[in-house]
């Protein structure tokens, strides 16, 4: 199993975690974020299993969180995020953006 960006798939290439404001080479999206930890689940309360975490409002921005542990194969883990993704996209194709 691989450490990857939520965004892209691209695999980290380090041993070591994320620190905060590190950042994918690939597509820049940040590395340090809910999207890719382990305590990350949208059926959650707080979309979080961790109980003791403090909310954190952009899931896929670079956050202090104290718990984050790096989950594995997260890229593409939680489709909804990517039917949301892919909607924003057709959206900019269709205004020429």
């Amino acid at each position: 199993m691989a450490r990857q960006c939520h965004h892209c798939g691209h695999e980290w290439p380090y041993s070591r975690p994320p620190g905060r404001q590190e950042s994918c080479e690939k597509c820049g999206s940040d590395w340090r974020v809910c999207l890719n930890c382990a305590h990350y689940d949208p059926g959650a309360a707080q979309q979080c299993r961790e109980v003791r975490a403090e909310p954190v409002a952009d899931k896929d921005r670079a956050n202090f969180c104290e718990w984050f542990v790096f989950g594995e194969d997260t890229h593409g883990r939680w489709p909804q995020d990517r039917r949301a993704e892919e909607a924003r996209e057709r959206l900019r194709r269709l205004f020429g953006d």
